[in-house]
């Protein structure tokens, strides 16, 4: 049995059996609502109606509602006031129209104005009410799935714009120097804050950073990028000193960062001109590995300082790193030594990423195939699904150097 309930009555919470459809109806004149009520009564016992004499009435009962049958010609509001206000307070619901005889051309207005549909009250009949019900609810749900992936397509648009500039393709033209680079965010972001980037300079040099905001999403990512391009903009600039650099990206950061807690950690590498030695600098980072032709070891020279945007006026020492002959500088972000692993309370840990690398190395040959090995076995170890974001950026000397 359908009930006609009126806001003004006293029964504004009547509880609607689960799985039912509840239409309100929102009509001033007793007549036409009695005559609507009784039309669904018969064609459509399975729904539930409610009735407001307002658009005011009909705001406070919303909740639980699938379809509004609006008369146009309401105490307050008349034309397309009441549809407008309908759909800023419950854009989810299906609106089907009334409309007098004359006011047609009011209906297709509505329609045009976000409407489902309109009837003219004149010509309803049961089967047609109900029909039109049932037709405007699953064309608003229909409207409703294209929005969101129409929502989806433009933030998955934005997301690979980001991501182009978050994974950059490295400025590097010398062949003899392997790159290697690996990015996966976390499981609650498309996008997260870490960063990478290579760039060689005229004289030879190759240099490195790889680097992690503190936080997920996108306004880590966006500070990411932020920071990445101001870190190849220093490194190309004429005349800028190494030395420079990191206190020059710790001034963007402050500038460019929302809040004070907002902090980066920051590894930088410059490779030589001849690839027999490297400099490093480490804000808060963890230390790379050194792979070469006999061992994997944590790069442990005495060069860190504390995070980027930690500490006011800090300055970063390079620490010197000899290389030989194929060696490889596996720099990489805390998430891939920080998840648990799994079954334990215990994290993997640099000795522990140290210890994979060199198990895993003797099975592969090349440097690519080494790093798509231990992320497979990381993620195996802790969770496949990481909460953090990952990412790997190796740079290997020549062989033969």
């Amino acid at each position: 049995m359908s009930d006609v309930v009126r806001p003004t009555e006293g029964r504004p919470g009547l509880v609607v059996p689960p799985g039912r459809t509840t239409v309100l109806l929102v009509e001033d004149d007793d007549g036409d609502a009695v005559l609507v009520h009784d039309l669904l009564e018969i064609a459509a016992p399975e729904l539930t109606v409610r009735r407001a004499r307002s658009i005011g009435d009909a705001l406070h009962v919303l909740a639980g509602v699938d379809c509004v049958l609006l008369d146009l010609g309401l105490p307050d509001s008349t034309g397309l006031a009441g549809l407008e206000r309908l759909a800023a307070a419950a854009p989810h619901l299906a609106v089907l129209v009334l409309t007098g005889l004359v006011d047609e051309h009011r209906g297709v207005a509505a329609v045009t104005a976000g409407a489902q549909d309109y009837l003219v009250k004149d010509e309803i009949e049961g089967n047609l009410l109900a029909r039109a019900v049932r037709y405007a609810i699953e064309r608003k749900r229909a409207d409703e799935t294209r929005r969101r992936l129409l929502a989806a397509e433009l933030q998955a648009v934005e997301n690979r714009r980001l991501e182009r500039n978050l994974l950059p393709l490295p400025l590097v033209t010398s062949a003899d120097v392997g790159l290697v680079s690996r990015y996966r965010p976390g499981r609650h972001s498309l996008l997260g804050g870490d960063f990478y980037d290579v760039v060689e300079c005229e004289d030879g040099r190759i240099f490195g950073v790889i680097g992690d905001v503190a936080g997920h999403g996108p306004d880590e990512a966006a500070l990411g990028v932020a920071l990445r391009i101001a870190w190849r903009t220093l490194v190309l600039a004429t005349g800028i000193e190494a030395d420079v650099i990191l206190p020059s990206l710790e001034h963007t950061l402050v500038a460019e960062r929302r809040a004070a807690e907002i902090f980066a950690t920051v590894c930088m590498v410059e490779l030589a001109a001849d690839r027999a030695s490297a400099r490093l600098w480490l804000a808060g980072h963890p230390r790379p590995l050194l792979v070469d032709g006999t061992s994997v070891d944590v790069v442990t020279a005495h060069s860190a300082g504390p995070a980027l945007g930690m500490l006011a006026d800090q300055s970063w020492k390079p620490a010197e790193v000899d290389l030989g002959p194929g060696s490889s500088l596996l720099l990489y972000t805390d998430g891939l030594v920080e998840e648990r692993i799994a079954g334990t309370s215990d994290r993997l840990g640099d000795a522990g990423l140290r210890d994979l690398v060199a198990g895993l190395r003797a099975d592969h040959a090349s440097v690519e195939s080494l790093v798509d090995a231990v992320i497979h076995e990381v993620s195996r170890l802790t969770d496949a699904a990481a909460n953090d974001d990952r990412a790997i950026l190796v740079l290997t000397t020549p062989a033969g150097t």
